[in-house]
């Protein structure tokens, strides 16, 4: 086939960065824009692409291949529903539905042949993320014991003039950034078991929370830490080490992940790699050998729609599937649930 022509669903920040990356894929073409906001149009204008008030619109007269959506969370599962129905390809954004109760129609829609979504985590297609799942899976670690992390950021306060809404539950930290970070734990680590977690809004004082500390359970046996606020002063986060996102500052000298087994470990995404000379004189009297895995940079939000493209065509199976999604969510809900209750929660199967 030619170029696929892929649609962008949602005008916002999220759609723009979509839409270029569609502009940027060799193989695609960016066929349409639709939102109903009053400078969607505009939008569409400047990307030289036609405009559709909806998306109802859009699969009956804009005959896309495939369609994003950058659209509010609680449109997700309606909207790629509707996209399979008319045998349309989609790359949906994360997370894939606001509750897991709420994606089950589209995990048993996803089983039917043809059936293409793909999920926006775009940082499973991070070359940091893949060379150190690489590593882990090696062996060069040996087993692992335990895994540390962090998302430790600061909010401006305009973030949350901007939208009211961030200030009431769901608008937190643990419901608007744990997810990225889930995803790349269990990519690291296997699956995520049970959680205990304590929640604090002692700083802002708001009706969400804004700091959280979260223990792990691996189903391999690992044990996990992790730290997440977004009113903390220190660049221990994703954006800030990995440097993927130009709009965010960037500390190289800073990792927001350790994993650690009985043979060595690895800081991501510095990716300092610290292993004894010899494994049987492992001790903490000896000191480590250390060498920095290489790694390729690359934009992850291109990779991601290129594999999108090779979806498309059928030429590939989605490397993030619904049932991934569902799984960060389940282990996002089980951490809310912890810092209500103050107990461990099992994070249930799917």
């Amino acid at each position: 086939m030619g170029a696929v022509r892929i649609a962008v669903a949602g005008a916002g920040v999220m759609g723009r960065v979509h839409a270029a990356a569609v502009r940027s894929t060799p193989g695609a073409v960016l066929s349409a824009l639709a939102d109903p906001a009053p400078d969607a149009a505009a939008v569409a204008a400047q990307l030289g692409v036609p405009w559709f008030a909806s998306l109802d619109e859009l699969l009956a007269h804009g005959r896309p291949d495939g369609v994003v959506l950058a659209t509010p969370n609680t449109l997700h599962v309606a909207q790629a529903l509707q996209c399979l129905d008319a045998g349309v390809a989609v790359l949906v954004e994360k997370p894939v539905a606001t509750r897991v109760a709420e994606a089950a129609p589209l995990l048993r829609a996803v089983q039917a042949p043809g059936a293409r979504v793909l999920v926006g985590h775009h940082r499973a297609h991070s070359p940091i993320i893949e060379r150190a799942v690489e590593v882990v899976r090696s062996g060069a670690l040996g087993r692992l014991v335990v895994v540390t992390g962090s998302a430790l950021f600061c909010k401006p306060d305009r973030y949350f003039d901007d939208g009211p809404w961030r200030r009431e539950p769901g608008g937190g930290p643990i419901l608007l950034n744990l997810i990225h970070d889930v995803h790349n734990l269990r990519l690291l680590a296997g699956e995520i078991v049970a959680v205990q977690a304590f929640a604090s809004n002692a700083v802002r004082g708001f009706a969400v929370e804004d700091t959280v500390a979260i223990g792990l359970r691996f189903a391999s046996g690992a044990l996990g830490s992790f730290v997440l606020s977004d009113t903390a002063a220190c660049p221990r986060s994703w954006e800030q080490t990995s440097g993927e996102n130009p709009a965010y500052a960037r500390c190289d000298d800073e990792d927001c992940y350790v994993v650690a087994g009985t043979d060595g470990s690895l800081a991501v995404p510095t990716m300092r790699l610290r292993r004894y000379a010899r494994r049987e004189e492992r001790s903490w009297f000896e000191p480590f050998e250390t060498r920095v895995v290489a790694v390729e940079r690359a934009d992850p939000v291109l990779r991601q729609m290129a594999h999108f493209a090779a979806v498309v065509r059928g030429e590939a199976a989605p490397r993030v599937s619904v049932a991934d999604a569902v799984a960060n969510l389940r282990v996002t809900e089980a951490v809310a649930l912890a810092a209500r209750s103050g107990g461990s929660v099992d994070v249930a199967a799917g």
